[in-house]
């Protein structure tokens, strides 16, 4: 049974990626590989196996073209009404709350943010099939 396990940004600045992935999620690095040309850091929180993982390539100074192609990553919380009120308290821009209903039951209750990079991520309501 295959099991995932992280997922890939490549972010330019690796402090600025590190403080907003923490203040916004609570991820902390748990790896740091720094090799020629590029640092790998593994970003995680006790509640998941699941990391991010920043890749840092040595000497970019453009940010990186995120096309059409990107989606986004998401994260599951308890209480959204409060992590959105905290993710404004943090200056961390979050887009308002919404909700989205499937023949009409709600199907999810959720907010966007993006991270330093531009890249974005859904913040949604811990209920039904998003636990």
């Amino acid at each position: 049974m295959a099991k995932a396990i992280h997922s890939m940004i490549r972010v330019l600045d690796e402090a600025r990626s590190v403080d907003f992935y923490m203040r916004a999620f609570g991820l902390e690095v748990a790896t740091r590989l720094p090799f020629d040309g590029f640092t790998l850091i593994y970003l995680r929180n006790p509640e998941a196996d699941f990391e991010v993982e920043l890749t840092v390539n040595h000497g970019r100074t453009e940010p990186y073209a995120l096309g059409d192609g990107y989606g986004h990553i998401a994260f599951v919380v308890d209480d959204l009404d409060a992590e959105h009120a905290r993710f404004i308290e943090e200056g961390l821009s979050p887009n308002p709350i919404k909700e989205f209903f499937h023949d009409g039951v709600l199907l999810a209750k959720f907010f966007f943010v993006a991270d330093p990079d531009g890249y974005k991520i859904e913040v949604l309501q811990k209920h039904g099939r998003y636990r």
